[in-house]
C-alpha cells in the first residue's frame, strides 16, 4: 500500500534515483542523512499526531464527500463575486492543463512566450474596458488592488504635500466592505489616514492626497462621479476607482472621465467563484504613473533577428530591485487567471463581451418593472445589474428570506431592511420566474409568469459608452472552440513548465500539484460557492478549512491558523502585521 500513499506518488523520486544520491553523499538511508544533517535537540520526540496518510483513491472519496456537503443555491448576493460560465475550451485547455497552471511567473522569457502573449492579451482587453492607456499583468484580488493603488497615489504626492505631510484618502462610503476593510489594514503601518463619507458631501482638506470610488457603487448605483474628480484633480488628488469589468461593456469608462488609476477583479470574465478564492485582480493607470505601478507589466521587443515578441518590460518591481526602490513583491500575480480571464476576452470578443453584458442587464431592467409591479419600490437610479428594493409595509425582509431559501435562492438583504440582487452570465428565464414567484409569493401578489425577455436599457444617455473596445485582431479571430482550442495549444507549445522539464528556479515560481489535488477544483461544488452564502450551505468548504487548520496548528504548535494570505508575500505580510499586533499588546508598538 505504501506506494499507492498520494505523497509517494506526487513527490516520491525513483528507487534508483534515491540509491545513487544517498551513494554520493555517503550515507546508507535517508534515515542516517537525517540523523547526520539535524540536531537530536530540535527533532521531534514522537510523531506528529495527524491523521494516517491516504492513498488517491482514499482521498478522491474523502473530497467527494465533502463536496456533496456544499449546497449550491442560485445565488444573487453579488458584492464583487457572481457566477459566470467558464467556456468549456479554456477550463479543458488552460484551468486544467499543467502547462498553463504550474508556472505562473514568467522569469525566462525566452521559454515564456506564450505565456507571455495570453498576459499581453489581459493586459490589452483591461486596457480597453477601463479607457486606461496602461495595465499591469494582474494583482491578487480587488481589495489588495485597491490598498495597492493608495501606496502608489501615496508615492506621488506633489511635493509640497510631502513637505506638508498631507496622509489622508477620502473613501466613498458605498464601497464593498472586504475593500474598505484591506485599504484600512494596509494603511494603519504607512501614517495613512482612511476618512469615509458621501463622495457628493465630502471636503477636501488640503492633507488629503487621493480618493476612492466605486463604480457602480457597492449598492449597484451608478453615480456621476465627473465633477467630483475635476474638484479632486483641482485641490491636488489622485482618485483610483474600483470599476466593475463587465459593466464597462455598457458604461462610459473611468479613464474617460479622468480617472488617474482604475482596478477591480476579472472574476466576471470566466473564473468560478470558488467561495472566495483566487481570481486576477486589474489594475490599470495613466502611462505617465507607470514606474510607481505595482505587479509586471509585458511589453513588446524585437530580439536579435528583428522579429517581434514578448518580454517582462518594467523591472521596478522584483525582488532584486533595492527593497526601498520595488513597488511590490514578485509574489503578487494571479497568472493563470488573468490568462483565463484574458482568453475569455478573446473567445467572446467585443460582440460577444456586449451581447453577456446587455442580456445582464436586460434582465435587472425587465425584474425591475415587473416586482415593482408587486409593491416593491426599487432604489437604484441608475443600475447595471444590481437592483436593491425598499419593501412594501405589509412585508418583512424576513418574509423574503423565508420563501427565497424554500426556493434554494440566496438574495442581499441590507441592514435597513431593504432586500437586494445582482444578475449575472447565468440568470436566465427560469431563474426570472423563480425571482418574480419569490416577491410575488412574499407579497401575497399574482405575478405574471415570463416567456420572454424583452431588450431594453434603463442606462441614461451621459452613462452609455460610445467608445469601440476589444478592437485587436486577436479579439476577432477565434469565436469557435475548434479556432480556440488550436490559438490556446500554439501558445503553450512555445513554453517550457514542469510538464515538459524540470526548470531551477525558486520555490513559489513552479509548482505541480498532483493531478488528484487539481481534480476537486473542476467540481461545480467547489466551482460555484458564493463567499457570502448562510454557513449551513458551505458545510462541505468548512470542515475542508477546518481540517487543514487543525493539521497546520499540529504541524507548526501554534494556537491559531489564518488561511487567509493567498500569496507567500501576503503571508509574509500578515505574518509582520501579527507581530506588530503583539508588540503593541505589550506596550512596546
Amino acid at each position: 500500500m505504501k506506494n499507492d500513499l498520494l505523497v509517494n506518488r506526487h513527490i516520491g523520486i525513483s528507487e534508483k534515483d534515491e540509491a545513487q544520491m544517498l551513494h554520493k553523499i555517503g550515507v546508507a538511508s535517508l534515515d542516517e542523512l537525517i540523523d547526520k544533517t539535524i540536531p537530536t535537540n530540535i527533532r521531534l520526540k514522537a510523531p506528529l499526531a495527524l491523521p494516517e496518510a491516504m492513498t488517491e483513491y482514499e482521498f478522491g472519496c474523502h473530497i467527494a464527500e465533502l463536496a456533496a456537503k456544499n449546497k449550491l443555491y442560485t445565488t444573487y448576493i453579488g458584492m464583487g463575486w457572481y457566477n459566470t460560465i467558464t467556456p468549456a475550451v479554456i477550463q479543458r485547455n488552460v484551468f486544467e492543463n499543467p502547462v498553463w497552471y504550474t508556472s505562473y511567473t514568467p522569469y525566462q522569457t525566452e521559454v515564456s512566450q506564450g505565456r507571455l502573449e495570453a498576459l499581453m492579451n489581459f493586459q490589452t482587453a483591461v486596457c480597453d474596458l477601463t479607457g486606461m492607456p496602461l495595465a499591469n499583468c494582474s494583482l491578487l484580488d480587488e481589495a489588495t488592488a485597491a490598498a495597492e493603488a493608495v501606496t502608489m497615489m501615496y508615492a506621488l504626492r506633489p511635493r509640497e504635500m510631502q513637505k506638508s505631510g498631507a496622509n489622508v484618502v477620502f473613501v466613498d462610503e458605498s464601497i464593498f466592505p472586504q475593500t474598505l476593510a484591506v485599504i484600512t489594514t494596509r494603511a494603519i503601518p504607512q501614517g495613512i489616514e482612511i476618512r469615509t463619507g458621501r463622495y457628493n458631501e465630502a471636503e477636501l482638506t488640503p492633507d488629503t492626497f487621493a480618493c476612492i470610488l466605486q463604480y457602480p457603487n457597492g449598492d449597484g448605483n451608478i453615480e456621476d462621479y465627473r465633477t467630483f474628480v475635476e474638484n479632486a484633480h483641482a485641490a491636488g488628488c489622485k482618485v483610483a476607482v474600483a470599476a466593475d469589468i463587465l459593466s464597462l461593456a455598457l458604461l462610459t469608462p473611468p479613464g474617460e472621465w479622468g480617472a488617474d488609476i482604475v482596478f477591480g477583479t476579472t472574476q466576471r470574465l470566466g473564473t468560478p467563484m470558488f467561495y472566495g478564492g483566487p481570481s486576477a485582480a486589474y489594475f490599470a493607470t495613466r502611462d505617465e504613473y507607470k514606474r510607481n505601478m505595482p505587479g509586471r507589466i509585458i511589453g513588446w521587443s524585437k530580439d536579435k533577428y528583428g522579429k517581434l515578441c514578448y518580454r517582462m518590460a518594467l523591472q521596478t518591481r522584483e525582488q532584486h530591485i533595492k527593497r526601498e526602490k520595488a513597488t511590490s513583491n514578485i509574489c503578487t500575480a494571479q497568472a493563470l487567471l488573468a490568462t483565463m480571464a484574458g482568453f475569455y476576452a478573446v473567445y467572446h470578443g467585443p460582440e460577444g463581451i456586449r451581447t453577456i453584458a446587455k442580456r445582464i442587464h436586460n434582465i435587472a431592467a425587465y425584474l425591475e418593472k415587473e416586482i415593482s409591479k408587486l409593491g416593491y419600490k426599487q432604489v437604484n437610479v441608475q443600475y447595471f445589474d444590481t437592483l436593491r428594493f425598499a419593501l412594501p409595509d405589509n412585508v418583512s425582509a424576513q418574509q423574503v428570506r423565508t420563501v427565497a431559501l424554500s426556493k434554494e435562492v440566496n438574495l442581499r438583504y441590507f441592514k435597513n431592511g431593504d432586500v437586494g440582487m445582482s444578475i449575472d452570465e447565468t440568470t436566465d428565464l427560469a431563474a426570472v420566474n423563480v425571482l418574480l414567484s419569490i416577491f410575488g409569493i412574499a407579497a401575497g401578489k399574482d405575478y405574471t409568469k415570463t416567456t420572454d425577455i424583452p431588450e431594453s436599457c434603463t442606462i441614461q444617455q451621459p452613462f452609455r459608452r460610445q467608445s469601440t473596445y476589444l478592437t485587436h485582431e486577436v479579439f476577432n479571430r477565434y469565436h469557435t472552440e475548434t479556432e480556440m482550442m488550436r490559438y490556446i495549444k500554439r501558445l503553450d507549445r512555445k513554453d517550457i513548465s514542469l510538464a515538459h522539464s524540470m526548470i531551477s528556479l525558486g520555490s513559489c515560481t513552479m509548482k505541480l500539484n498532483a493531478a488528484a489535488e487539481m481534480l476537486p477544483l473542476s467540481r461545480p461544488e467547489f466551482m460555484n460557492m458564493h463567499p457570502l452564502v448562510p454557513e449551513e450551505q458551505a458545510e462541505g468548504y468548512r470542515e475542508l478549512i477546518h481540517n487543514l487548520s487543525e493539521e497546520l496548528k499540529v504541524i507548526t504548535g501554534f494556537a491559531g491558523v489564518s488561511l487567509q494570505p493567498n500569496s507567500g508575500a501576503a503571508g509574509e505580510y500578515a505574518g509582520l502585521r501579527v507581530i506588530r499586533a503583539y508588540l503593541e499588546n505589550i506596550g512596546q508598538g
